[in-house]
C-alpha cells in the first residue's frame, strides 16, 4: 500500500499543432515551457510522492499561471488528509512575490536560490561556518538562519560530493582550454584587443575566469577560480516550513528533479505531445491515460531498481516466433533470460506461456 505524508507539485505545458486558440476552453496561448509561444497549449500539474510516484494530475487552460492553481491543488488534495503540501519551485520561479503568495495561501515552499546573484542574505549564508551533516542520496546538509523576526530566512546549504568532483573536473577542463586560448592570443604589449581576445572575454564559459590587467592583457582570474571552487557541488535552498528537517528540505528539492523527469517521460517516452484533440473531454482523457502509463513506469522502476529504458530494453529481447511446416503451425516465445526473470519476479508478474498456440496441419 502506498504511504503518503508529503506531496510535491510542479507544472508544465504541452502544445497543439494549431495556430488559433479557443475563445473559451483549454487550448489557450500562455507561457510555454516547450518554447512554442506561437501555439495554443494546456497547463498540466503533477503531484508526486517522495518516491516519485505520481498520485494526481490536473489540466488547466494554457493561459493559467502557476501561482493561480495552488489553492485548487490544496483543495483537491484534502481527501489525502495531508498535514501539508510543499510547493517546490526552482530558481527561476523563486521570486519574493511568488514565495509570499505561496505563504498567503496557507502553504509552504522549498525554493532554490541562485548562488551568484550577489544577494546579501545568500552571501551571508554561504560564508557561515559550520559542519555539514551527511544524509541520504549522497547529500550533505547544513542549516543556516539569516536575519531575525519577519526578516528571518531559513536556508539549507546542500553539498553533493560526487557533483563536486564533476564540477572540479569540468572546471579543470575549461581552464586547460582557456590557457591554450591565451597562449594563442599571446602578449598584446598594450595594443588594442584582437577579435579573438574580445570573443574570449565575452565567452559564456571561458569569460567568467578571465580578467584584464591595466594594459588590457587578458589573463586567468585565479580569485574567481577560488570562488568557484568554494561552490563545487553545492546548492542553496530556502524554506518557509520550520517543521521540516534539513534532510527533508534537501530531499524535497531533489524531488523536484523527479517531477521534471516525470514530465520528460510524459512528453517524450509516452509521446504526450503534441496533442491533436479538439474536444475538452478527449484532451483530458489523453493526458489521464499518459499519467496512468507514467504511474506504471514509476512503480516498475521502484520495484526493480532499474530505469524504465533498461527495463524496456531487457524485455524487448523477448520475441514471439511463428514456425510453419508440413506438420502444422507453432507460435512460441523465446526462453526467459535471467535478467527478464528477475524483472518478472520483482514486479510480481507471471511469465507469459512458452507456447502460445499449436495448430496441426489439416489432413487432405
Amino acid at each position: 500500500m502506498l504511504k503518503v505524508d508529503l506531496l510535491y507539485f510542479d507544472t508544465t505545458s504541452t502544445y497543439f499543432e494549431i495556430e488559433e486558440e479557443d475563445a473559451e476552453g483549454l487550448r489557450r496561448k500562455g507561457h510555454s515551457r516547450d518554447h512554442r509561444p506561437d501555439l495554443p497549449q494546456v497547463v498540466i500539474g503533477l503531484a508526486v510522492t517522495r518516491e516519485g510516484i505520481p498520485v494526481r494530475c490536473w489540466v488547466w487552460p494554457g493561459n493559467t499561471t502557476d501561482m493561480s492553481v495552488v489553492e485548487q491543488v490544496k483543495q483537491d488534495l484534502v481527501g489525502w488528509r495531508l498535514g501539508r503540501v510543499i510547493t517546490v519551485v526552482d530558481r527561476g520561479l523563486a521570486s519574493e512575490d511568488n514565495l509570499k503568495y505561496l505563504q498567503r495561501t496557507g502553504g509552504h515552499y522549498i525554493a532554490g536560490e541562485k548562488l551568484r546573484t550577489g544577494k546579501a542574505s545568500v552571501k551571508e549564508a554561504l560564508s557561515r561556518p559550520g559542519r555539514f551533516k551527511a544524509v541520504r542520496d549522497n547529500l550533505e546538509v547544513k542549516e543556516i538562519i539569516v536575519g531575525d523576526g519577519e526578516a528571518r530566512v531559513r536556508y539549507i546549504l546542500v553539498r553533493n560530493p560526487e557533483q563536486a568532483a564533476r564540477d572540479r573536473a569540468e572546471r579543470e577542463r575549461v581552464l586547460a582550454e582557456l590557457r591554450l586560448a591565451l597562449e594563442r592570443i599571446g602578449d598584446l604589449k598594450g595594443a588594442p584587443h584582437t577579435r579573438a581576445c574580445c570573443q574570449l572575454i565575452a565567452h559564456p564559459t571561458y569569460g567568467r575566469y578571465v580578467k584584464t590587467d591595466r594594459l588590457g592583457q587578458p589573463k586567468i582570474d585565479y580569485a574567481k577560480v577560488r570562488a568557484e571552487e568554494h561552490l563545487d557541488g553545492k546548492y542553496l535552498l530556502r524554506t518557509s516550513d520550520d517543521t521540516l528537517s534539513a534532510e527533508d528540505v534537501a530531499l524535497g528539492y531533489k524531488q523536484l528533479l523527479e517531477v521534471e523527469e516525470a514530465f520528460r517521460t510524459l512528453k517524450h517516452t509516452l509521446e504526450l505531445r503534441p496533442i491533436y484533440h479538439r474536444l475538452e473531454d478527449r484532451i483530458r482523457s489523453h493526458i489521464l491515460l499518459c499519467w496512468l502509463a507514467l504511474l506504471l513506469i514509476r512503480v516498475a522502476e521502484l520495484r526493480t531498481g532499474q530505469t524504465w529504458s533498461r527495463i524496456r530494453a531487457t524485455m524487448q529481447r523477448m520475441h514471439l516466433g511463428v514456425f510453419e511446416g508440413s506438420v502444422g503451425r507453432l507460435v512460441q516465445r523465446t526462453e526467459t533470460a535471467p535478467a527478464q526473470r528477475q524483472i518478472f519476479k520483482a514486479l510480481k508478474v507471471k511469465e507469459p506461456p512458452l507456447l502460445f498456440s499449436v495448430v496441426p496441419a489439416r489432413k487432405r
